[in-house]
């Protein structure tokens, strides 16, 4: 099975204007943009066929051919991640039997999530749409609550059933526990990795479907699918020692580039 990584990157941040090009400083001292480090993420995964960039901005692209990457542009009616890589699957001619959304503002994804998430979605012959979903510790869960304690919007939290479809993804934390965890106590609460793998036929059928209240209230395009009773297959994915986080506002910067630290030295 042909699987395409999409990575959609957007200057026109609504919270974060030209976050692509932020620069992230490594342990070696050396300062990549957080697209490259997004596409080295991608590169290093396993079982991909083909790995693109894919935006509607001129400076990104540049940005992004000039470290070796293959760009993909797309128009700038795009409302999201999954229509852009709808569109780049349609504009490269199809061919593929997975498709993977990499998102731009994740550097600090393992190989493993998404080879895990793949093999996921092939073991689910009905799934058209799979994320990961990986269980907090007290350090990552006490995150999330000192953003939500300071107005920041941190990272989406999910939950599921039984058999793994998603029953809700949200900005706040949920579910709700009143306990105190400390950092390597294991919580209740799911992070969701911000990475999807689809279908073709779940590609083709999102950009037709108008945004719904959820979607449009927490600002996460997966909800596009449950609004639309369309099952989304949780794929639970371990972190084996390695933190995870997005770049969600200027506030993470620092806290990647402290987490690029930690793995170097690990």
């Amino acid at each position: 099975m042909a699987v395409l990584i999409a990575i959609p990157a957007r200057y026109a941040s609504t919270r974060y204007p030209g976050k692509p090009l932020v620069a992230l400083r490594g342990p070696d001292g050396v300062s990549k943009t957080l697209i490259q480090r997004s596409w080295e993420a991608a590169m290093a995964v396993r079982g991909a066929d083909r790995v693109v960039v894919v935006t509607d901005d001129d400076r990104i692209r540049a940005v992004a051919e000039d470290f070796g990457a293959e760009v993909v542009m797309t128009s700038e009616q795009c409302q999201n991640g999954t229509e852009r890589c709808a569109e780049a699957y349609d504009r490269l001619g199809g061919g593929f039997d997975i498709v993977v959304n990499l998102q731009g503002d994740a550097p600090l994804t393992p190989h493993w999530f998404v080879e895990e998430l793949v093999a996921g979605l092939r073991a689910d012959p009905v799934a058209e749409v799979a994320t990961p979903v990986l269980r907090c510790d007290g350090r990552a869960l006490n995150g999330f609550l000192d953003d939500r304690r300071a107005g920041r919007v941190g990272g989406t939290t999910a939950v599921f059933g039984r058999d793994r479809k998603a029953l809700y993804f949200s900005k706040e934390v949920i579910p709700y526990t009143g306990k105190t965890y400390a950092d390597d106590a294991e919580t209740p609460v799911f992070h969701h990795v911000g990475v999807y793998a689809y279908r073709p036929s779940a590609l083709a059928a999102y950009p037709r479907w108008e945004a719904g209240p959820l979607e449009q209230l927490e600002g996460l395009e997966q909800l596009r699918f449950l609004e639309r009773e369309r099952p989304v297959l949780c794929v639970e994915v371990e972190a084996k020692g390695r933190q995870f986080w997005e770049l969600n506002n200027p506030h993470d910067v620092p806290k990647i580039e402290a987490m690029l630290a930690e793995m170097a030295a690990g």
